[in-house]
Formats: C-alpha cells, structure tokens, sequence
C-alpha cells in the first residue's frame, strides 16, 4: 500500500513539474502578450473606449472619390504602467524613439513628470498608419522560432503601457483641386468651409463607444454601442471638368496673372455645377500652408492675426462670396426683362451717338458709352454685339426704376441663390430711394451695383434655357454608409423668369456677339455660341483698376454647357480689355465641349478646323500689322495718324480722311463718317498685345450703394430651396 502511494505521489510530484515547466515556457516566450492583455483589461476597468465613426465619402458625379477618411491609429501611452517597473522605462522607450522616431527627452519628461506621470492616457503621436502600427507590434512581438537571448526576450516583455486608440485622417487624394469647392476638416467633426462645412453635420456620423469593467465575479465585461459612420455625397462636380477648368486658370496665372479669377461651369438645363475654381490654390491635405500664395520671408513676417487674415482669405470662395460690379455681361439679362414686361419689342431699335446726359443744363452729367463715337442706329442684335452702353442706358430708361428693381429681383440679384456652399455673398442693389437717373441708367450696363459670379451665371442660365431659373446645386445625392441613396436631390425649379421665344432671341443676339461682335476671341470652331464680355471699372472710377469678365454657352439651339470667367484687375497695362476673359474661356470649351461628347454643329464637309488659341496659351491670334494704340488708348497707324478698324485714316470725330490729311466728301458734298470705328473691340489685338477697352474710364459713372452689413451676416448655411432634412442636414 506504502508502495503504490509512493508511486501515486511521485506522479502527481512529476505531473506538477512538467506543469511548472510549462508555464515557465509560456511566461518566458509569451508573457509580454499576457501581460498585455491583462494590462489592456485592467485600463478598460477605469477607462471607455470612444470607437470613431468614419466620415462620409465626397464623391464626383462619375463616382470618383475626391475626399475619403482613412483609419489610422493614435499611440498613446500609459505612463502609470510604464513606472510600475523601473525595467519597462528604457526598453519602452527605445522602442517607441526607433519606431515613430519620438523625441527621447520629451518622452522621459512626460514619464517623469509629476504632472503626468500617473497619466493613463497621453497621445504621444496621432495618425499613424497601419504600416507604423504592425510595426511596432512586429518589435515586440517575440517569433515561436526565436534564436533571441533571454536578456533580449526580457527587454521585449519590458516594453509595457503602450496601446493604440483608432481614428480616422481626412485624405483628398487630387490635393489642391476644387479646393475652394470642396473645403476641408479642421477635425475629425469640424469643418466650416466649402461642401465639408455645409454638410457637416450628414458627413460626420455618430462615434460609438465600448465601456470595459470588472464585475462581481471578476470576469471582464463589455458593452459595445457601435459607430454610426456618416453619409456620403455624391456632387454634380465633373473631375475632368474640373481638371480642364484649373489647366487653363493655372496657364493663365503663368502667363499673365491678375488680382483673382473666378470660373464657373453650370448646366443650364439644371443649375447642376459641373466646374468651380477661385483662382487661389491650397493643398487640402494641408489647408495651413500659404506657401502657395506667399513667400518664406512674407510668411515668417506675418503676426498671428496677419496669419489667420491671409488664410481666411486663401479658404474663401471667390465665386460665391466675393461681390463686385459686374459690367456688361448684365446687358443681356436687362434685355430679356425689358422684352418681358413689354417695355421694348424685338423690332426696336436703338441711335446710338456715343453718350448720354442726365440732369439740367449748368448740372449736367454725362456718361459715354465705349464707343465715343457712337454706334449709329442699332437693332437689339447689334446692341449685344457691340456692347452698347448709350443703347442700354435707354432701354433702362423705358423700364423706369420700379421696374427695373423688379427685375433685378426676379433673377435673384441682391439675394442669395441657394447654392448649397457656406458664406453665399447678398450683392448690393439700389432701392427705390437711392436709384435717381443716372444710378438707373448705370446699372442697365452693370456699374453701379454689385454681385456675385453665383449670382450672374445663374440668372443667365433662366435667360438661355427658355426662361427657368433653377436653384444652383452640387451635391445630387446623400448615400448611407452602405451605399443606399438616402435623398436624390433633384433640380429645383424655383420660377419662370422670362418665356421660351425671349430666351430664344436672346441666346440669338448673344450668338451676334460671338459671330461678329465684341465676343469673337471667345469662338470655338465648329460649334454654335453664344457669349457676352464684361468691363466694369472699380470703385472709386478712375483708378485704372477693372473687372473683366465674360459670360458663353454652347451650342446655341440647346445650350449644354454655360461658363462664366472674372478676371479681378489683370496684370496688364491696360486692365479694361475683356479679350483676357475670353481667351480663358475659349481655351477651356475648345477642350471641355468634346470631352462632354458635344457634336460640333456648324460643320459643312464633317472637318472642324483647329481653334487656334491665344499665342500665350501656345497658340496663335491675328493681330492688325503696322498698328498700333497711342497713349489716348486711340488706334493709330506707325506715323501716328488715327485709323478706324479698316485702317482708314479718320479726324477725332470719326469722319474719313484723304491720305494727304483732307476730308472725304459723298456725292452730297458731306463729310464721310467711318462705318467701321465700332470694330475696334475687344476682338482686336494691337502690337502690344493689348485691346481698347469695352468701357472708357468715366467719372461720372457712381458706384454701388454704401452697405455696412456684413454680406455673409446670418448664413445659416442651409439652402433657401432644401429643407435642412432635404439637404441631409440635423
């Protein structure tokens, strides 16, 4: 009996020590990992766990991702577990400085400190990669197969209080584009700018949680309430569109620059934004960098005021709030709402002799139209061509002030459009009160009052489409975060401004300017256009400071694409020449009206020839020889002499001139007026590479009414045509 007991004894003695060696062995190859993992209980005792939601994904209309959240990790250590043992200070250390290159003595500080040194929680790096991550797991991870020492085994379980909190980076993967469009995240939840700040709210989703405790019986107990990832946009913004509109902004800042400029492309059939670019550039991976904008030394000299005020401005939209006069591309759409109230009739016409006086003799004021000469008699065709200022103060006059207020309100000018973006500008009109004359007679040709390029592009989409003015939109459609489209939104129809036979005779005038007008430079050939050119001079007159602009769409019949391009103050000598505009334009519909699979239209044989571009952009542009324009910003041939646009010597009131300096007389015995002096337009170009202006610089014309209020005062951020729920919004 003594015997088997001994034996009984002596087998459970050998049982107990293969345990103990077992034990040994696991403690000594894997103990980091247990040790962890009670650690990572015992943090979850005390602390919750925040389990981030993804932000929505920002897509263009092809489904091309142009803003997307990637999961990355912060490192946070506990600095309490980390001085439980004075063994896990140097190698936790160590291995933090190889891996995520930390600084040594900051880390030491912050696990010395008395300020935190019983800190659990302290983010030593944010947003680390997945790649950073494992590869820090990979250094202190022990293999089963390891020819590692014990003292390195050691100094790998010494590595203690280290875990990583997950998170989300914002990413753009195309950088700088659409960047005012798009706007960006000052956090994982923030965002103030563009479509990340007006759609904040639908973007951001809901952050779950996980709560980790001991209970009763000491079993780890979870409770896990799950993230809510936000919705995701799908915009009516086109990449390649987008792509082509800030190709040739970029060629144009290379090759001349200018103060801003602003391009808008618009469907006009929908108000759908297919293409928006302010001119000024930014990484959105990195929104805090002016270095786009200024240099190292202007940097450095900034305050932090002059720093926040350079980035406000670098952040800010230019086309939807920046409000300005916008000169003649106005002309048009003061046309079609006179046609429309019955004030003039396609059959009207118009003299035109160069300018207008309003007031009583002794206090007169006069103001010219571009042409100083005068147009002559004109039909409405010719009024849009030769942008005739004299014609337009006219027609102004028919309408009378009360209803020509009436129509400003009709195309929404002086109220926001709607355009689902923050920080939309009102523009600044006149009132019953404050519009006299002359302040009616300047606004008919755009001086006088101010807007913005939402503004103008969306009041001439209803005036080319037949009349329907659409509330202007980007995104088209709200998606969950498993893809279902949770809103479509739809174009909204907001009214009727004008009807389908006015739009018609207008988008034919406008087709005149193109044709033969001041808007020739603009044409693509092989396609049917239309277009207007803008000239206003900044406020107060005389400063030699413009705006030029220009306004077109194609093709004629069934408008597909509208563009809008505002050059603010051109580095050029002669700032008042919208053929700058223009080349602009014409550069990016000869590109965008095949890529959006447009058929050319005014094709006999079934060639189209090549639209040769300005010479600047690498192309070519005729040019008169042996002329050029004096410092009166008259035309004249290479002994001086005033020419009109045939090249005909003229006296200063326009009449022909003999070579030898006499007049030209008719069978009549009268003096021969030029019936070419309204050539010289915008489309010409003279030696300097310059043109003559649409509008002359005149002193007498007023500017906008004074507005103290702040033109981006009480944006709610919510769009005047969607409901807050509409537009995916809390």
């Amino acid at each position: 009996m003594k015997k088997k007991l001994s034996i009984l004894l002596f087998c459970v003695l050998g049982a107990l020590i293969v345990l103990l060696g077992v034990i040994t062995y696991i403690n000594f190859q894997s103990g980091d990992k247990y040790k962890k993992q009670v650690l990572s209980q015992a943090q979850q005792k005390y602390q919750n766990r925040t389990m981030p939601a993804k932000r929505g994904t920002i897509y263009d209309r092809n489904g091309n991702i142009l803003a997307t959240s990637n999961k990355v990790y912060n490192v946070v250590l506990d600095c309490k577990a980390v001085n439980s043992d004075e063994d896990y200070l140097d190698p936790t250390v160590n291995a933090l400085v190889t891996i995520f290159g930390l600084d040594e003595g900051e880390l030491r500080t912050r696990l010395t400190s008395d300020k935190t040194r019983e800190s659990q929680y302290q983010i030593v790096k944010k947003q680390v990669s997945m790649d950073d991550k494992k590869a820090f797991e990979d250094y202190c991870s022990i293999p089963d197969d390891t020819e590692m020492t014990r003292e390195e085994i050691q100094e790998k379980n010494n590595i203690q209080g280290v875990w990583f909190e997950e998170d989300y980076l914002r990413v753009y993967p195309y950088n700088e584009l659409a960047c005012d469009t798009l706007g960006f995240t000052f956090s994982r939840d923030t965002a103030d700018y563009g479509i990340e700040g007006y759609y904040n709210s639908s973007l951001t989703g809901i952050d779950g949680r996980q709560y980790g405790y001991f209970s009763d019986d000491s079993n780890v107990e979870q409770t896990i309430i799950e993230a809510s990832d936000g919705n995701s946009l799908e915009l009516s913004l086109d990449l390649g569109t987008q792509q082509i509109v800030e190709k040739w902004v970029n060629a144009f800042k290379e090759s001349t620059g200018a103060k801003n400029i602003g391009v808008i492309v618009e469907d006009p059939s929908s108000g759908e934004i297919l293409a928006m670019d302010g001119g000024d550039r930014y990484d959105l991976n990195d929104p805090r960098n002016l270095s786009s904008l200024y240099s190292a030394d202007e940097i450095a000299a900034m305050n932090d005021s002059e720093t926040m005020d350079a980035l406000s401005a670098m952040w800010n939209n230019f086309c939807v709030t920046d409000i300005y006069e916008p000169g003649s591309v106005v002309k048009p759409i003061v046309m079609a709402a006179a046609l429309e109230q019955g004030k003039i009739s396609t059959s009207d016409t118009f003299y035109c002799d160069g300018y207008q006086n309003f007031g009583v003799p002794g206090n007169m004021t006069t103001i010219k139209c571009a042409n100083i000469y005068g147009h002559g008699m004109e039909t409405l065709a010719e009024v849009i061509a030769n942008s005739c200022n004299d014609a337009m103060m006219q027609i102004g006059a028919k309408m009378g002030v009360e209803n020509f207020l009436k129509a400003q309100s009709t195309f929404n000018f002086g109220s926001r459009t709607g355009i689902d973006l923050p920080n939309e500008g009102y523009g600044i009109m006149h009132t019953v009160d404050t519009m006299h004359e002359t302040e009616l007679a300047c606004s008919a040709f755009g001086q006088g009052f101010s807007c913005t390029m939402i503004q103008e592009i969306n009041a001439m989409c209803s005036v080319i489409n037949g009349g329907y003015y659409y509330q202007p939109h980007l995104v088209t459609k709200v998606k969950d975060a498993s893809g279902a489209t949770v809103k479509t939104i739809s174009p909204l129809l907001q009214k009727q401004t004008i009807s389908s036979s006015i739009s018609a005779d207008i988008r034919s005038y406008m087709q005149a300017s193109v044709e033969q007008g001041t808007s020739m430079t603009s044409k693509v050939q092989g396609y049917s256009s239309g277009g207007k050119t803008g000239t206003a001079e900044k406020f107060p007159r005389g400063n030699g400071k413009y705006v030029v602009s220009f306004i077109g769409f194609a093709p004629v019949d069934d408008p597909q694409v509208l563009i809008y391009v505002v050059i603010d103050e051109p580095n050029v000598e002669d700032q008042a020449s919208s053929i700058y505009p223009q080349y602009v334009a014409q550069a990016i519909l000869s590109e965008l009206l095949p890529y959006m699979n447009i058929q050319p239209d005014q094709s006999t044989d079934g060639t189209v020839p090549e639209t040769e571009l300005w010479e600047k952009f690498n192309g070519h542009v005729n040019t008169i020889s042996d002329s050029q324009i004096d410092e009166n910003g008259n035309l004249v041939d290479e002994e001086g002499n005033l020419i009109d646009w045939d090249g005909n010597r003229i006296d200063e009131n326009g009449y022909l001139l003999n070579s030898d300096g006499s007049y030209q007389i008719n069978a009549n015995g009268e003096y021969i007026k030029s019936a070419n002096l309204d050539g010289i337009s915008d489309s010409y170009t003279g030696s300097a590479g310059e043109t003559l202006p649409e509008a002359v610089s005149d002193t007498n014309v007023p500017g906008p009414p004074e507005d103290n209020t702040d033109p981006i005062e009480d944006n709610n951020m919510e769009s005047e045509g969607l409901t807050n729920e509409e537009a995916g919004l809390d």
